[in-house]
């Protein structure tokens, strides 16, 4: 038999809900818009593995030419997901922490 939700616990998630600020609420609308393309989201998943440049994500997207996966990373690099670091000639992109926690997230879904 399932679990009965009482009233009181009922009232104190409405209640923290509640407290959620709305900017709190875009910030995490607009993490999610970051992520609704499939191509950005495999990106997201790809750099949970490891650092890559861009020719190692073309070449792990399979699909997706140079141009299309740098635009890609610019968006993802605007929401403050994944972060450069540049290494001679290349950059390599890694997750930031919010990228981090919002990868953890999606393998929670899929896995």
């Amino acid at each position: 038999m399932p679990p009965t939700t009482t009233r009181s616990s009922r009232s104190s998630k409405a209640a923290a809900a509640a407290s959620r600020s709305l900017a709190e609420i875009r910030r995490v609308a607009e993490l999610l818009k970051q992520v609704s393309d499939p191509t950005r989201l495999q990106v997201l998943m790809l750099l949970s593995e490891k650092e890559r440049n861009v020719s190692e994500l073309c070449a792990d997207l399979g699909t997706q030419s140079q141009p299309a996966v740098s635009h890609h990373l610019a968006l993802l690099r605007h929401g403050r997901l994944i972060e450069p670091r540049r290494s001679g000639k290349h950059n390599f992109y890694a997750l930031t922490e919010a990228g981090r926690e919002l990868a953890q997230v999606v393998d929670t879904v899929v896995g």
